[in-house]
């Protein structure tokens, strides 16, 4: 039975077998997890790798025991929200206690396009900005913003998500979450400009 179910797409959006269907049959078929693994490993590999700009070891691990964790708690998945939502919940609090633990500060590595995006939704974004030689100054002012308000610009502008994921994911009220993504550009814009006058 598993390997029917991985030889059909996985992708959600290509209108095959739903997550809430494979979540059913987890009970019959516990494979049938893996599929939902295969399904999410890399785009939650990606995040856990913008969050924390540790490598593909450290976000393993992470990401292992996040899947651990949903696996055992697949009773407490509430059909209500996304599962995909559920599991960036699960995957972020993972990666919050790791960070905690190791008493280890994030680090940034993105892209000259990723940083792009991250602050393409300030408004009139300098061009100047956006050329390759900014691209450390950009980094560095995201690494400047505090945490709270550097993950919430990652999971919009980054990962996409919608203010009703971001307020699952987080945990956070709807206006907290508009806050914290207005405040979080204003800080990032007013440092960023600073840079470039200095």
């Amino acid at each position: 039975m598993f390997e029917t179910l991985l030889s059909q797409k996985t992708s959600p959006e290509e209108g095959d077998i739903s997550d809430n269907d494979l979540i059913k049959r987890v009970e019959q078929d516990p494979e049938a997890f893996g599929v939902l693994m295969e399904r999410y490993e890399k785009p939650l590999a990606r995040y856990l790798m913008r969050l924390t700009g540790w490598g593909e070891e450290e976000v393993g691990d992470i990401l292992q025991e996040a899947f651990i964790k949903a696996y055992q708690h697949l009773h407490d998945y509430d059909t209500t929200l996304k599962f995909s939502t559920w599991l960036y919940r699960i995957t972020h609090n993972q990666a919050i206690d790791t960070l905690r633990k190791q008493n280890a500060r994030p680090v940034l590595n993105l892209s000259l396009e990723e940083a792009a995006r991250f602050v393409s939704g300030t408004e009139d974004t300098e061009a100047q900005l956006l050329r390759q030689e900014e691209l450390e100054e950009i980094r560095n002012a995201i690494l400047r913003l505090p945490f709270l308000y550097r993950d919430v610009l990652l999971l919009r502008f980054l990962e996409e998500k919608s203010y009703e994921e971001i307020m699952d994911i987080l945990k956070k009220p709807k206006g907290t979450i508009a806050t914290l993504i207005r405040r979080g550009r204003e800080l990032l814009m007013k440092d960023l400009k600073r840079e470039i006058a200095n």
